[in-house]
């Protein structure tokens, strides 16, 4: 399969790589859209410090689900489209118990401290997967930055007597001017 791989800052090729398998709990997925955010870009740049190259970019993406590790529940089956959290988190320090789990002392983020999604192929675990059976795969792509503009607003609890700048109308400042105006 193909990935495009950031070898190192302001360089980028594409490689040949083995098709990964799902393990125990995990379900293989086969990468029909992305979006390529701030972060890939600061990473293509060589601004993004969490990142150590070479590494696959993507974290925002629309995918179907191609075959299904053990354990992974009837729910999810091949065949289904989905798009995912791109975070792990152990689900036991401050940040997990406060459900802040982009902030968990073990987080190792899609296309940032492990890579992501810019191939073909991507095996994750199936508790990171989203469904909507109302959203095409562009927008399951959306899904992720979206709803970080989303947050933005519930965590500056936004009301509809507030008055809220937007600088930058990409798809997060698009989700910022959505939370802002429900």
């Amino acid at each position: 399969m193909r990935a495009l791989v950031i070898t190192e800052p302001g360089t980028a090729i594409f490689i040949e790589k083995e098709n990964p398998s799902p393990a125990k709990g995990e379900v293989l997925l086969r990468i029909c859209c992305v979006g390529y955010c701030g972060t890939d870009l600061n990473t293509f740049r060589g601004l993004n410090p969490l990142v150590r190259y070479p590494r696959i970019p993507c974290h925002e993406l629309g995918a179907i689900i191609e075959k299904k590790g053990l354990d992974v529940p009837d729910e999810f089956q091949p065949g289904m489209e989905v798009t995912l959290s791109p975070y792990t988190h152990c689900g036991i320090c401050p940040a997990c118990r406060q459900g802040r789990f982009n902030c968990c002392r073990d987080n190792r983020t899609l296309g940032a401290q492990r890579d992501g999604g810019l191939t073909e192929y991507l095996t994750v675990p199936w508790q990171q997967l989203y469904r909507s059976p109302k959203l095409s795969l562009r927008e399951l792509t959306l899904v992720e930055p979206l709803s970080v503009g989303f947050h933005s607003v519930q965590r500056g609890r936004v009301t509809s007597q507030d008055t809220v700048t937007v600088l930058g109308c990409g798809a997060i400042g698009l989700g910022v001017i959505a939370g802002a105006a429900f």
